[in-house]
């Protein structure tokens, strides 16, 4: 697999791989990963699926994540990754971008829609929430958890309240058998969740007029609220929502085949706007 760099500035550059559509008119599928996330994970199933549909992609990782480097003394903030979406979208100009951001990264999404970035629509992926006692209690326990044992500490102890019961049995033989080792402070991962706890979550959501696709994985047990979900979706203008109960938060990789196949549905419906729009 080829992955293109953006060049930032001195050992800062940004790793992404994009495919324009194989049909024209058809929108691009720009991937927004979560924290500890990577272009992978929607490279795995999820794009090639939307390509094999005529639709473009871009996906990419942030800054910290595998093959995007940061210099040192750099903090890896919220606001320094939604710049770095805006400024990917600049280099890049997809067509017709429709954001796709999974947890945090569909904040990172609005975010950058909000600032005024070039977007068709807008996918939240088991975004919608507020930061009350329990996820900032998890929020700052992340950190720590990766600090004292590394990523494999983090996954065995956080993952099977992530995902699916049909998943978790799946996966299971490859966890719970590793030797945990601290994370070098200086790692990107322990950079992103250092700064994490700045992410603004309090969005004018009023002002995301954009087509929005809403998606939330119902067995989620760490970060879903269903009257939080419920109440953000009433103040979103033109959204249309789906609720999986059988999937939790990683949605690229429980259920791909359906994502892949929602995300198709809605990039028609943004493609038959577009049309119906040129047309009139």
């Amino acid at each position: 697999m080829t992955y293109d760099h953006l060049e930032l500035g001195p050992a800062e550059r940004l790793r992404f791989r994009h495919e324009r559509p194989a049909r024209a008119g058809a929108p691009t599928f720009v991937f927004v990963n979560a924290l500890t996330g990577s272009a992978a994970a929607w490279e795995a199933e999820v794009a090639p699926a939307l390509r094999a549909r005529g639709f473009g992609t871009l996906s990419w990782n942030f800054r910290g994540q595998e093959g995007s480097d940061f210099a040192p003394g750099t903090e890896l903030t919220p606001d320094l990754i939604v710049d770095d979406l805006v400024r990917l979208l600049e280099a890049e100009a997809p067509d017709d971008p429709i954001l796709t951001g999974l947890s945090i990264g569909g904040l990172f999404a609005a975010h950058a829609v909000l600032l005024g970035a070039r977007a068709r629509g807008l996918v939240l992926l088991n975004t919608l929430r507020r930061i009350g006692p329990r996820i900032a209690w998890v929020n700052e326990a992340m950190p720590r958890i990766v600090g004292a044992g590394g990523v494999a500490l983090f996954l065995d102890a956080l993952l099977p309240l992530l995902v699916n019961e049909e998943h978790a049995a799946r996966v299971r033989p490859d966890f719970l058998r590793a030797d945990y080792a601290p994370l070098d402070p200086a790692h990107g991962h322990m950079n992103l969740m250092r700064n994490a706890g700045a992410a603004d979550w309090d969005l004018p959501w009023e002002r995301l007029t954009l087509p929005v696709l809403n998606v939330t994985g119902l067995q989620d047990r760490v970060f879903l609220d269903r009257e939080v979900v419920d109440a953000l979706f009433a103040r979103l203008p033109d959204a249309r929502r789906e609720d999986w109960p059988d999937a939790g938060h990683l949605l690229p990789a429980e259920r791909p085949e359906r994502l892949a196949r929602s995300l198709a549905r809605f990039g028609a419906e943004i493609e038959g706007a577009a049309k119906g729009g040129a047309g009139a």
